[in-house]
């Protein structure tokens, strides 16, 4: 059952009208002919929804995966969708724009009434020790978990491959088939991944993927529920803990960070709604300024913990998740993410597959620095060379990474949305990683019987190659003794070694392909970024695994598993980057004289540059890149040749798409303000600060009187979707002025409480409190059907049609509000810095004339509303210039 609604851009998007607008749209739906030409199709029981548990009109879908806007008309590479540049902002479809509607904004500072100003005096301000404990808990706290995460990772994923690989040399010694190493790899790798993606496909959908754009769009004042659920966190972390260890092409650290945030937004409240306890504890904490610091410190501990990279977390916090910052929360985010790395560390220092191995607090460098680089090589200024390239490649592959995964996910999204059987949607939910996971299983069992054995090599004299040698003393040249034997040869004991001068001999033999698949990703990238390997790895396996692994994890990543793809950034960075530098060496030669002007030709060097050039050709992250990538390999000679990478990778990804968060973030429809606005009008670049604020604000607006009718505001709360109010008075001369705002949720909870009603309308008397400010600190609504009949009875009942409330005490009165004639920009900027949820508008005799919400300055709105202006403005230049003629 379907009917039509007026287009999201009249209806949803924010437009504040009259209350007898609004019933006659919505109930009446009565539309003109400009409008009819906009009329779409929605479900009916949408339309009926008054009032959710957060106070709009629509509730949120639970998973946006199985919602798919059916008016998406645009080519495959259409410029504004999933192929954008930088500078172009995102183009949303009118349902796609009712989708942006059904988030609600948070302000960020608490609303400054009368009852706040009072309860401050009864409650002084907290002694900024309290911070620091609560920072340095949160860090503890992540960075245990990240210890067991971890631990419990490579516990599951050795015991996995310790026996295939038991399998494996049983059937060597047999003579029989791998049928029962491929039957043990895919079997218990096929159960991990059905039980990792059934927790959340069945309990928490919301735990699904790695959380970041989620957290990016909280943390940027919008409200992404669900996100921060004690229930989220315990299916994020066992769902991560599976699907990782099954061997699918993901990676724990995305995950990790939302686990962060997650434990800094609900330790830091000493409360849960979902377990229904509230400890007296850290009260003054539970404000939105607060909770969302601690969230950030939270995202900060989690990429500590996970790369073993404090200053890189608060640099990850800093420039990708936060969209607030000051320097004091700097230092504390800083002390939260060194005790989250200290906390794993130590722990780390003592235990291996949570058994005891003694020397706890000794931190140890192989255990302690995650891809660990023993040789450092010295460069000169030919290494950038090489490094650009490589930043070029990094960022085409990853903006074709980004769009292809966005074709994935959105193909996904449409045969979801296509099948109405519940039963059947979870069918293909829970199948599709298990599909993945057959492929990848069947490929790393029976793919490395496609290549042949290769010999241990080193260097004997000079520049002289030589096979079955183990290392030498003399030259640096040699293979890793850690590499897979898969099939071949293998003496694994001390027989098997013959020294013999400076060289020790063996007859050892391993599969390059089986190295790079036949284990874990974190092993194979270890080898990649082996140093002094030159002839380890070849062209093939590098490619061929390049083009497989590529391909998988863009498939995987967005499926109903709790993953990220920070590791598989890294693989396929490294993959790439050791296939250049292998083409290095066949050009230039082997140099491995520590004194030799090339000794950076190393193909371990240019995989360490590539991942990097990778990871930031998807991300787009630049400082906190950099330092993550150092921290946790310890190369720091190689930091400018990777900060050049990194900076060519960023201009060349951001020329075809969006960063690969922010375009998940369009992709999902959560509103987001940028650091800066990008609008361009007719192919040019727009300046805000040739428009003002009256040119995108949302007119006329919907106000409140100080004092106002019961009646007046349950229609307010039954028939509009505004988060707010402005409030006005009359002034010293009679006219209605500007005196604050209030939102809809604190309306709702006045409205509960029949005592504050009376039937006198302009009664200057005392003020009889009987709500307290931290009642009114709220983020949703306890029961809203019975607060919808409330509001119903309010309506309908004329015992209430002479009464009144006295919101004066409640009314924000430092709400901004800035002049029509406001600069665009300046507007944009004040918005977004202070995270404003509403911003009025009055003219010079301070009269309300309208109001700018979060959806009013985002990109796609600004361009629209103002190409009408400046096609008005050109219209009437050409009508004039035709009459002058």
């Amino acid at each position: 059952m379907y009917q039509s609604v007026v287009s999201y851009s009249r209806l949803d998007f924010g437009r504040f009208r009259s209350v007898q607008s609004a019933r006659k749209t919505t109930d009446a739906m009565h539309l003109d002919d400009e409008s009819a030409n906009e009329i779409l199709l929605v479900p009916a029981e949408e339309i009926h929804r008054r009032l959710s548990k957060y106070g709009v009109s629509r509730e949120q879908t639970n998973d946006n995966s199985v919602v798919n806007p059916i008016d998406d008309r645009f080519g495959f590479c259409a410029r504004g969708r999933e192929f954008e540049n930088a500078a172009t902002n995102h183009r949303y479809t009118g349902q796609e724009r009712q989708m942006l509607g059904a988030y609600e904004s948070l302000e960020y500072l608490p609303s400054h009434s009368d009852v706040y100003k009072k309860w401050l005096k009864k409650n002084p301000p907290h002694n900024g020790w309290q911070q620091w404990l609560m920072m340095c808990l949160i860090g503890f706290a992540v960075g245990l978990i990240g210890f067991l995460l971890h631990q419990t990772i490579d516990l599951i994923a050795d015991f996995k491959w310790k026996y295939a690989k038991d399998l494996l040399k049983q059937s060597i010694e047999s003579g029989s088939s791998m049928a029962m190493v491929w039957v043990w790899v895919m079997c218990f790798s096929c159960v991990l991944v059905l039980i990792s993606t059934g927790l959340v496909v069945f309990f928490r959908p919301q735990a699904a993927s790695s959380g970041i754009p989620e957290l990016m769009g909280f943390l940027n004042g919008t409200v992404v529920r669900h996100i921060f659920n004690i229930k989220t966190l315990i299916i994020k972390f066992l769902s991560c803990i599976l699907c990782v260890s099954s061997g699918m092409p993901v990676g724990p650290e995305g995950p990790m960070i939302h686990i962060g945030s997650l434990v800094g937004a609900g330790l830091s409240q000493f409360k849960s709604d979902t377990m229904n306890f509230k400890l007296p504890c850290f009260e003054r904490f539970r404000n939105f300024e607060d909770r969302r610091n601690f969230i950030s410190a939270g995202a900060a501990a989690g990429v500590a913990s996970a790369f073993g990279a404090p200053v890189g977390g608060l640099l990850f916090s800093m420039e990708e998740v936060s969209s607030f910052w000051n320097m004091k929360l700097s230092w504390q985010i800083f002390c939260c993410a060194m005790v989250s790395s200290f906390t794993t560390a130590l722990f780390n220092s003592a235990f291996s597959g949570f058994q005891y191995q003694g020397a706890f607090g000794a931190f140890k460098s192989e255990e302690y620095i995650l891809f660990k680089v023993k040789n450092g090589l010295s460069i000169n200024i030919l290494t950038f060379i090489p490094a650009a390239i490589l930043g070029v490649i990094g960022g085409l592959t990853g903006a074709l990474f980004t769009f292809l995964n966005l074709k994935i996910v959105k193909a996904r999204r449409n045969l979801l949305a296509r099948i109405k059987n519940k039963v059947t949607q979870h069918i293909i939910r829970l199948g599709e990683p298990i599909v993945i996971m057959v492929i990848s299983a069947t490929l790393s069992v029976f793919l490395p019987s496609l290549f042949s054995c290769n010999p241990f090599i080193c260097i004997k004299e000079g520049e002289e190659i030589s096979t079955n040698c183990w290392n030498s003393s003399v030259n640096l040249l040699h293979t890793d003794p850690d590499v897979v034997a898969y099939t071949c040869p293998y003496d694994a004991s001390a027989e098997g070694l013959q020294l013999r001068g400076n060289y020790t001999w063996t007859n050892r033999t391993y599969n390059e392909m089986a190295t790079l698949v036949f284990g874990t990703t974190e092993n194979a990238i270890h080898q990649l970024f082996s140093r002094s390997t030159h002839k380890q790895l070849s062209y093939l396996p590098l490619l061929v695994v390049l083009l497989i692994y590529s391909l998988m994890a863009c498939w995987a990543a967005g499926t109903s598993i709790s993953s990220g793809i920070l590791v598989p950034m890294l693989f396929i960075g490294g993959l790439y980057g050791r296939f250049i530098g292998v083409i290095m060496v066949a050009m230039f030669g082997v140099h491995t004289h520590p004194k030799s002007y090339w000794l950076w030709m190393d193909p371990g060097a240019f995989a360490l540059v590539g991942a990097a050039s990778f990871f930031g050709g998807v991300s787009r992250l630049t400082m906190s890149l950099a330092v993550i990538m150092i921290e946790m390999t310890n190369d720091v000679q190689f930091l400018l040749p990777i900060m050049a990478a990194i900076m060519v990778s960023k201009c060349v990804g951001d020329f075809f798409t969006h960063s690969y968060y922010l375009a998940l973030m369009e992709l999902k429809c959560i509103p987001y303000l940028d650091s800066e606005p990008v609008v361009n009008c007719n192919g040019k670049r727009v300046s805000l600060e040739l428009h003002c604020a009256a040119d995108i604000m949302s007119s006329p607006p919907v106000v409140v009187h100080v004092r106002e009718s019961i009646i007046y505001l349950a229609d307010l709360l039954l028939n509009t979707n505004h988060g707010g109010f402005p409030v006005v008075r009359k002034s010293a001369n009679g006219e209605e002025v500007f005196f604050g705002f209030i939102n809809r949720l604190q309306l709702a909870v006045m409205l509960k409480h029949p005592k504050l009603f009376t039937n006198i309308q302009n009664d200057d008397g005392e003020i009889s409190e009987e709500i307290q400010h931290p009642q009114l600190t709220l983020d949703k609504l306890e029961k809203p059907d019975l607060i919808e009949e409330m509001l119903l009875r309010y309506t309908h009942n004329n015992e209430f049609k002479d009464l009144y409330i006295n919101l004066e005490p409640y009314v924000n009165q430092s709400a901004v509000s800035i002049p029509g004639k406001f600069s665009l920009e300046r507007a944009y900027i004040t918005f977004r810095t202070m995270g404003l949820r509403h911003m009025t508008v009055v003219d010079e005799n301070n009269h309300v004339v309208g109001v700018i919400t979060r959806k009013d300055l985002m990109g796609f709105n600004m361009e629209e509303k103002l190409s009408s202006k400046i096609g008005l403005a050109q219209s009437r230049e050409d009508l004039i210039m035709l009459l002058d003629d």
